[in-house]
């Protein structure tokens, strides 16, 4: 039997990586969704991992067809090709850079296929989201690329710029004036930041991305009426159509007709801006068409690889391919054969015979009955010291390795493993990236309820894949009910990635029959919750203790204590440089004010500053 082919796109760009298989009348067939995937950014063996998830979901195309950020020449081509190859044998292959792709979803208008006259004219392709350019071609072939230099000497217009400009001339009209808009107390909100006195250490920081995704905040602080930000919008349209237009006249457009095509987050979701935008170009180049992407980036790399498919098979046809076409589907299927069953259920859903009159006792003997139950946690950790101590090692281990340790849970379970990653900085001195706190949902799922969050098998593989965990890593995930699904999905890409694993859980009754059990396996049996089914009670606290059992004891193992005392501790504030003066007084036997100008002396790193002092770990 033959069936018509079945052509995959892939868009890899500096914020995500889309899939998207499509039939020949390009008809979307299933999707996913990945993390980053830039060429000048990725080894082979990140994007082989990219690859090799997508291969999972799509298996069989007929061809593939790739856009890449940071894909400049024809050897980056090539790169890109033997991964692909080695993934898809056999299957017809295109890869282009993603601002190629993307001028070729363009060919498609509001109908199914594309429009052969499209492709004839002279395009620009106005792009506006994480970062910003202008890429145009005209009917002769030449192209034209304007902007597009990065976040630091270019992305006029993008939505990092928006953010980042939004935010100094929010702050600069503060010192001028002492009022704070209404775009500050937003991004304040949106951080969950007190104090804009943090926002220099956030943005100093923080990742392209993160700064990126607030620019909806910028928008609805310019509808709310801050003029500030108001501002720096219609400068933003005024440079946004400079460029445009440079780049339009750069391909002999000043008296031909031809189109401006409006893409990328910000121009796509921002109606009002992008229509003002279209306005603008409108007002100064007439003979111009604006219109808006009508399709997503990732349509292009399938209309390229189509154009070359239907250029090298005879007749049209190739033997039908198998491919899922229902992505979640395929995450349930997965998900059936990885996570555990149980056999009972779990004890902490049990009701708790002591707590039946729980709701009629006064409020002197519920803190009685409460505490009384918090107290049998310790021994219920205990009983699981074997498997805490194998854990610890693991994680030791990883960590001379080089290696990373991160935590991955949902709802209670995982707003403790971010809370336990974030105090490894100041107490250890370590970096931000040695632990990490993944959780379902993200930053939002920290303070309020993320409706599914933790049921996404495959967007807890993805939080996995989008961190480069490797070989050297440890994945903890943190499930009470041990059967959380995004907690599974991230220890299935860890275990294809060959990273350590482990799950901390207060179901006992789990059992292992599908063929993958995590390295470490620890349970604490806390048994039922006063509140019936209220796992942030016993529950929580268990899997509190347990991981900062976890964190402390690895770091003892690195030396970051001395005695009983944080010999590396970070003092990154009043409280804790005062602590650290202790520290270095107690360790070297020298009066506080000695080991105050020695910690100072040594740019407040702690065993330094004691072995000025003639301390020494050995002695």
């Amino acid at each position: 039997m033959s069936l018509s082919p079945i052509f995959l796109g892939i868009e890899c760009g500096g914020t995500r990586t889309v899939a998207l298989a499509s039939d020949a009348k390009f008809r979307e067939l299933g999707r996913l969704e990945l993390g980053p995937a830039n060429l000048r950014l990725s080894s082979d063996w990140q994007l082989n991992c990219i690859f090799q998830e997508i291969f999972r979901r799509f298996p069989g195309p007929s061809a593939v067809g790739v856009g890449i950020a940071g894909a400049r020449t024809a050897e980056d081509v090539s790169r890109v090709n033997r991964i692909l190859s080695q993934v898809w044998p056999g299957r017809i292959l295109s890869t282009t850079h993603d601002l190629e792709s993307a001028w070729h979803a363009a060919d498609f208008d509001d109908s199914e296929a594309p429009s052969a006259s499209r492709v004839r004219q002279l395009r620009v392709l106005v792009l506006s989201g994480t970062g910003s350019c202008c890429f145009g071609r005209n009917s002769a072939g030449k192209s034209a690329k304007v902007g597009g230099w990065g976040h630091v000497l270019g992305d006029r217009g993008s939505a990092y710029d928006i953010v980042y400009r939004g935010l100094r001339a929010s702050i600069q009209h503060f010192d001028r004036t002492g009022k704070w808009g209404k775009f500050v107390p937003r991004i304040l909100r949106a951080l969950q930041v007190n104090d804009p006195e943090a926002l220099p250490a956030w943005i100093g920081s923080a990742e392209k991305s993160a700064i990126a995704a607030l620019a909806p905040e910028v928008f609805a602080a310019a509808r709310d009426g801050d003029k500030v930000v108001r501002t720096i919008l219609a400068d933003t349209i005024l440079t946004m159509a400079d460029d445009a237009e440079s780049c339009w006249r750069q391909l002999g457009g000043s008296k031909r007709g031809g189109e401006f095509v409006l893409s990328g987050s910000v121009l796509l979701n921002q109606k009002l801006f992008s229509r003002r935008l279209a306005a603008e170009l409108s007002r100064r180049l007439p003979q111009a068409s604006v219109r808006s992407m009508p399709r997503e980036a990732v349509w292009g790399s399938i209309l390229v690889v189509s154009k070359l498919w239907a250029s090298q098979t005879v007749g049209g046809r190739l033997e039908a391919q198998h491919i899922v076409e229902d992505a979640a589907a395929l995450d349930r299927e997965i998900a059936r054969e990885w996570i555990p069953r149980a056999t009972k259920p779990s004890p902490t859903e049990g009701r708790n015979p002591r707590s039946t009159g729980l709701d009629t006792l006064p409020v002197a003997n519920a803190l009685k009955l409460h505490l009384s139950e918090e107290a049998t946690v310790t021994k219920a950790v205990g009983a699981a010291a074997p498997e805490i101590v194998s854990l610890v090692e693991m994680v030791a281990a990883s960590f001379k390795n080089g290696g990373r340790l991160f935590y991955v849970g949902a709802g209670t379970s995982g707003r403790l493993g971010v809370l336990d990653a974030s105090e490894c900085p100041p107490t250890f001195r370590t970096s931000p990236d040695q632990v990490q706190g993944i959780m379902a949902g993200g930053v939002r799922a920290l303070y309020a309820a993320v409706e599914g969050a933790e049921d996404d098998f495959g967007a807890g593989r993805s939080s996995v894949l989008s961190r480069n965990v490797g070989s050297n890593d440890v994945v903890v995930g943190l499930a009470a009910s041990g059967r959380t699904p995004f907690v599974w999905g991230a220890l299935n890409a860890a275990h294809w990635l060959k990273a350590r694993t482990a799950i901390i859980t207060c179901q006992p009754h789990l059992t292992f029959d599908g063929g993958f059990r995590p390295d470490s396996v620890i349970v604490v049996n806390t048994g039922p919750e006063i509140l019936t089914g209220s796992t942030r009670l016993k529950a929580g606290t268990a899997t509190k203790i347990v991981l900062n059992a976890v964190s402390t004891l690895s770091m003892i193992q690195l030396g970051k204590v001395a005695s009983n005392l944080m010999s590396d501790l970070n003092p990154s504030n009043v409280k804790l440089r005062d602590r650290a003066c202790r520290i270095v007084s107690q360790l070297a036997g020298v009066p506080v004010e000695a080991a105050r100008a020695a910690l100072e002396s040594s740019g407040w790193v702690v065993e330094a500053a004691a072995r000025a002092l003639g301390w020494s770990r050995h002695r």
